[in-house]
């Protein structure tokens, strides 16, 4: 479909307008919005389509949107911070600060694994229930019973949802305050970041509702059979792909007030493009009114590859930092010394130091795809372009 593209580029990024207006036209984007800094100072700054998948009230300036997984990428600045202060060792046993955590042999369980995707603790013995997923005690309590899935440290598996209870746990343990709450104190408030992890009542009425799409038939994309592996991966409900993706079953309802109020740091933080860009673009450097997040120390530790190979939930070869997904030379990112997250079905946000860039995406039409989708991937190829041409 076609809509009226609102916002600004600079002189020079108009490729990547053109992108964003031809995923509405050919990949089926309903409603979306893309922001790029550069350098610290904002060059893109567009949204266009309904605040809501199936709806027709406009986007607006400020709609925000749940981002499923690439609230990881944000939430894992709190212990970067905290390491940075002197008041979260990487390199210290997780049990150190979360004694119960010591149970079932993961006693030498590392920050640093723990952050990375290494624990060992992709899925539960017994998916929780939406509302246990949400109390703040459940999930906690299950990670720490369980017994790892491999020792860990020596190997990685994505930990798509039990990432919320072990990052949660570990930075109350050793702070007293939350995830959610030192994000919004710390980062968001003093960098003006329109971004949450646990929705205040307060921003309700600025964020669209989601829905699961279908690419139209006519977007003329390459048909291409994912390996048969990673398609028996996803169909066997025994496999550890499955068991790690339904850690909460059923699947919770993304557009409920009461999973949008809840923290949970690996999948539903809800935010704007434009915040995304910022985060990441005050992750690496100073941003326009002179803030950042980082030192040049953890911003090169932010990047600095923990996990590399084979996924043992995800069926692929992957790489991560501590809290963060890394790029090779086959990305469509920009170089290899990119780090940030995506989040399934859509949502991407990154940061790359050599190239001064911080990207955020976000979208209410959620596809099919993990970590590659094309509305993303076209506008990071049209951003390149532009930074080339």
């Amino acid at each position: 479909m076609r809509v009226d593209i609102q916002g600004v580029v600079t002189e020079g990024f108009e490729p990547v307008r053109d992108a964003f207006a031809r995923n509405f036209e050919v990949l089926g984007d309903r409603g979306a919005a893309v922001a790029v800094y550069r350098e610290g100072r904002k060059v893109v700054d567009l949204w266009g389509g309904t605040k809501d998948a199936n709806g027709t009230e406009p986007w607006a300036e400020d709609t925000a949107q749940i981002v499923r997984s690439a609230t990881k990428g944000v939430a894992a600045a709190v212990p970067l911070l905290l390491h940075q202060r002197g008041l979260l060792d990487l390199d210290a046993p997780v049990g150190s600060y979360w004694p119960e955590f010591k149970a079932g042999g993961k006693d030498r369980t590392l920050v640093r694994d723990l952050l990375a995707h290494r624990a060992g603790l992709p899925a539960l013995e017994r998916g929780l229930s939406a509302a246990e997923a949400a109390d703040g005690v459940s999930g906690p309590r299950a990670v720490a019973a369980q017994q790892p899935y491999w020792e860990p440290g020596t190997g990685h598996g994505y930990h798509a949802q039990t990432f919320s209870w072990l990052l949660s746990e570990l930075v109350l343990r050793a702070t007293g305050r939350t995830v959610g709450g030192i994000l919004a104190e710390e980062i968001a408030e003093p960098l003006g970041l329109e971004f949450w992890i646990g929705l205040p009542e307060t921003e309700v009425h600025r964020v669209g509702r989601v829905a699961p799409v279908d690419p139209p038939a006519s977007a003329g994309l390459l048909k291409t059979r994912p390996k048969r592996n990673v398609s028996e991966a996803y169909a066997d409900p025994r496999s550890l792909t499955r068991r790690a993706f339904a850690a909460i079953d059923p699947l919770p309802d993304e557009n409920d007030p009461a999973y949008r109020a809840a923290e949970l740091p690996a999948s539903n933080g809800i935010g704007t493009a434009r915040a995304l860009a910022r985060f990441y673009a005050a992750a690496i450097g100073v941003v326009e009114d002179g803030a950042r997040i980082f030192t040049p120390a953890t911003t090169a530790l932010a990047g600095k590859e923990l996990s590399a190979g084979p996924d043992r939930v995800l069926v692929v070869n992957t790489r991560f930092g501590p809290g963060y997904m890394l790029h090779g030379p086959a990305s469509p990112l920009l170089s290899p010394a990119s780090f940030g997250h995506p989040g399934r079905g859509g949502s991407l946000a990154f940061a790359d130091p050599d190239a001064g860039i911080g990207f955020g995406y976000v979208t209410n039409a959620h596809a099919k795809s993990v970590t590659a989708d094309p509305r993303a991937q076209a506008l990071v190829r049209a951003l390149r372009a532009a930074l080339t041409a």
